[in-house]
C-alpha cells in the first residue's frame, strides 16, 4: 500500500476531473516542498542526484547492520533474498546470476532503488551520505572499485560504468522489423498447413534439464 499523502493524492484526483464536471472542493495543491519530498528519482546521466558522499569502508559498516540480514555480509544473499554481488560471466549460463556487477546497465539505479525502497521494512531512512556509502560498498563487494578507501558522491556516480553497460541498447524494432509489418495482416485461412520450425531447447531458451541445477 502507498503511503503517498493524502493531500497529494487529493490534489491528483481534482486535477483529473473531467472537463465540465463540477469541482469537488476537497483538499489543496500539492505544496512544492510536498512535491519535491516524493520528486527523488535518480536518472542516469545523474540527474536528481543529492548532494552527498560515502566511502566503502563506510558502506560496509551501515550494509552489516541494515542490509546484511537478507543479502548476506558479502551480498551473497540470504536463503531467497536477492544475491547482489558475483555471477560475472554467468549470464549465458542455464541458470544466471543476475547481480549489481553482472547484469545491472547503471549505477544511478542501484542508488535510486536503496534511496528509496531500502532498508526493507524501514524505508527512506538512510541520509544522502549512508546511500552513497553502501552504494560505493556494493562496487567494492562487485570489485568495480578495488579500494574501500574510495568515496562515491554526486559528482562521480554517473562517471562509474558497470560491467555489463554495454549489454543493454535502445529498443530499434520500429526500425529493425519495420519491413516485416503489414498494415492488412492475414487472419483467415492464411495458410494449408502449420510448421514447426524451431524448439525453444534448441534455441537455448529453455535450459537443459541435464545441466540445470537441482531444485529442492
Amino acid at each position: 500500500m502507498s503511503r503517498f499523502p493524502s493531500a497529494l493524492f487529493v490534489a491528483a484526483l481534482i486535477g483529473s476531473t473531467p472537463a465540465g464536471a463540477q469541482p469537488l472542493n476537497l483538499g489543496r495543491a500539492a505544496l512544492p516542498e510536498e512535491t519535491r519530498a516524493w520528486d527523488t528519482s535518480v536518472r542516469p546521466d545523474g540527474q536528481g542526484l543529492p548532494v552527498g558522499k560515502g566511502t566503502a569502508q563506510q558502506g560496509e559498516e551501515i550494509f552489516q547492520s541494515q542490509c546484511a540480514s537478507c543479502h548476506g555480509e558479502f551480498g551473497q544473499g540470504v536463503d531467497r533474498w536477492p544475491e547482489l554481488a558475483g555471477g560475472l560471466g554467468t549470464l549465458k549460463d542455464d541458470r544466471p546470476l543476475k547481480t549489481v556487477g553482472s547484469y545491472w546497465p547503471h549505477l544511478s539505479t542501484v542508488f535510486d532503488y536503496i534511496n528509496r525502497a531500502m532498508p526493507f521494512g524501514n524505508p527512506r531512512s538512510l541520509k544522502p551520505d549512508e546511500v552513497y556509502a553502501v552504494t560505493a560498498y556494493i562496487l567494492f563487494l562487485n570489485d568495480v572499485v578495488k579500494d574501500e578507501s574510495f568515496e562515491l558522491n554526486d559528482k562521480n556516480l554517473a562517471t562509474i560504468k558497470l560491467p555489463n553497460d554495454a549489454g543493454f541498447f535502445d529498443d530499434d524494432r520500429e526500425v529493425s522489423e519495420k519491413a516485416f509489418w503489414n498494415a492488412s495482416p492475414c487472419m483467415v485461412n492464411c495458410k494449408s498447413e502449420v510448421q514447426i520450425t524451431g524448439h525453444a531447447s534448441v534455441l537455448d531458451v529453455t535450459p537443459d534439464p541435464k545441466t540445470a541445477p537441482k531444485v529442492e
